[in-house]
């Protein structure tokens, strides 16, 4: 259908996971696409998936913490594939282990605020006056259901972040509604994702199904497919949203 043709989108944190996963999919609709992510060696590895695929991708690498980062990262996407309409604002992650909130540090907690919500605002900071000098644009933040319902061993700092993100999201989107720029958010939960799949044994991954009325966990091209309704003309009265990704889990 291509729905995302003559459009430039830059997806953080994209170098495998979700973030990879929302790559494929905008290039294969059409998008001219900016990977960026920490590890050259997978970006280089999506990139020429997209390319084989007879897409159009460029690989970037940044610290999404750091603004000076994010900004050389913004002028080389421009020089490169043209002016951003398109930010999925994905990179994140949990750096601290779950436990009661005395015994975490304070440097597990900066890592996963930073990582999550500052690398979301500074990304939107640099990307976002360029949507509003143009009067277009879609930006799509990442949270979690982590951020969206109360859990007694959830890592804290991450949930804390994720939260922090949805009301960003919704801040913006009434910011900059008034340019022609929509905001959404989505909130995945348990994603099977490469390091998950690893990670959790084939019987908890059982067990975990059991709690989601759909009867399967996610998958990444499960929260690309919902990206790619909230970038396109298809949501264009659409901002400002909350979007689980949750297989009924979370119903909010």
């Amino acid at each position: 259908m291509n729905l995302l043709s003559n459009r430039v989108a830059i997806v953080t944190g994209a170098s495998r996971g979700i973030g990879a996963a929302i790559a494929r999919l905008f290039a294969r609709e059409g998008a001219r696409v900016a990977v960026h992510g920490r590890d050259s060696a997978a970006l280089s590895a999506v990139r020429a998936d997209i390319e084989r695929g007879g897409g159009a991708a460029a690989q970037v690498v940044a610290d999404v913490t750091k603004f000076s980062d994010i900004e050389n990262m913004r002028h080389q996407v421009e020089q490169t594939l043209g002016m951003i309409d398109i930010l999925v604002a994905n990179a994140g992650g949990s750096y601290t282990m779950p436990g009661p909130l005395e015994e975490i540090s304070e440097q597990g907690w900066h890592a996963s605020v930073d990582g999550n919500l500052t690398a979301t605002f500074l990304t939107i900071k640099s990307i976002l006056p360029g949507m509003k000098e143009r009067k277009v644009g879609t930006i799509i933040t990442i949270s979690s259901a982590a951020g969206r319902r109360l859990h007694p061993q959830a890592p804290i700092p991450y949930s804390a972040g994720k939260a922090g993100i949805q009301i960003l999201t919704q801040v913006v989107a009434a910011q900059a509604g008034p340019y022609g720029i929509r905001v959404n958010c989505i909130a995945p939960e348990i994603i099977l994702t490469e390091s998950n799949r690893e990670r959790i044994p084939n019987a908890q991954q059982d067990s975990l199904k059991e709690l989601h009325p759909l009867k399967r966990l996610g998958t990444p091209e499960d929260v690309a497919r919902a990206a790619l309704f909230l970038a396109s003309d298809e949501a264009s009265w659409i901002t400002g949203v909350v979007l689980d990704v949750a297989g009924g889990a979370v119903m909010v």
